[in-house]
C-alpha cells in the first residue's frame, strides 16, 4: 500500500521522495497513475451513514456533506506534499470527468495548510482540470472518517451512506472502476 502521513513526510526531509512498486520514485515530481495499482476499494457491508463533515470551497465558503444528498460522492483526502496523493490526482481528474454525467462528484479535500492558493498552483502546474479546489485544512473531516494517512478515499451513495473505502494511492482512471462506483452509489 502506498500511503503517506505528515510524520513520514517530515522524516523524509520534506521532499516528494517516496517509493513506488518496481523501484520508481516521486523525486522531482509525480509518477504517472499507471505506476499505481488499479483502484480496488473495500466494500463496506452493511453501509453506514457517512458523517456530515464540513469542508471549504476555495473562497472559504463552508459546506456540509449533507448538501450533496442525491449525488454519489468519491471523497479523497490528500495534500500536495504527499507524493502518493500527487501521483493519483490525474487519475482522479479522469474519474471525475467519467462520473460527472452520472451525478457522481469527485471531491478532493486537501489538508494543505497553505489553503486554496497552494492547491490551485499545484493543479495549474500539473495541468489538473475538472476537479474543484476543496479544503480540509485542519483535518477535521478526515478525522471524522477515521483517516489514518493520505491518500484515503471513501465512496458515498446517493442516500449519504458510506459504501466503500480505499486507503492508499491507486489508479482511478480505468473504465472498470468508474462502472463499479456507479454500481455502488446507485
Amino acid at each position: 500500500m502506498i500511503f503517506c502521513t505528515r510524520r513520514t513526510f517530515l522524516a523524509a526531509g520534506g521532499t516528494l521522495a517516496s517509493g513506488l512498486p518496481g523501484g520508481k520514485s516521486f523525486i522531482g515530481g509525480a509518477a504517472a497513475a499507471e505506476d499505481l495499482p488499479p483502484a480496488s476499494p473495500t466494500v463496506l457491508a452493511p453501509p453506514t451513514m457517512a458523517p456530515d463533515i464540513v469542508f471549504q470551497q476555495a473562497d472559504g465558503t463552508e459546506h456540509r456533506l449533507s448538501e450533496f444528498l442525491g449525488w454519489g460522492m468519491v471523497v479523497n483526502f490528500w495534500a500536495t506534499w504527499c507524493a502518493p496523493c500527487v501521483a493519483e490526482m490525474p487519475a482522479l481528474a479522469a474519474l471525475s470527468r467519467a462520473l460527472a454525467p452520472h451525478d457522481i462528484a469527485v471531491m478532493p479535500l486537501s489538508s494543505d495548510r497553505g489553503g486554496a492558493a497552494v492547491v490551485r498552483r499545484f493543479f495549474d502546474s500539473q495541468r489538473i482540470a475538472g476537479l474543484p479546489v476543496l479544503l480540509d485544512p485542519k483535518g477535521a473531516a478526515g478525522r471524522q472518517f477515521d483517516v489514518q494517512g493520505i491518500p484515503s478515499t471513501v465512496i458515498i451513495d446517493k442516500k449519504g451512506r458510506l459504501r466503500a473505502r480505499l486507503d492508499g494511492a491507486a489508479d482511478w482512471s480505468g473504465p472498470a472502476i468508474a462502472t463499479r462506483i456507479r454500481q455502488l452509489v446507485g
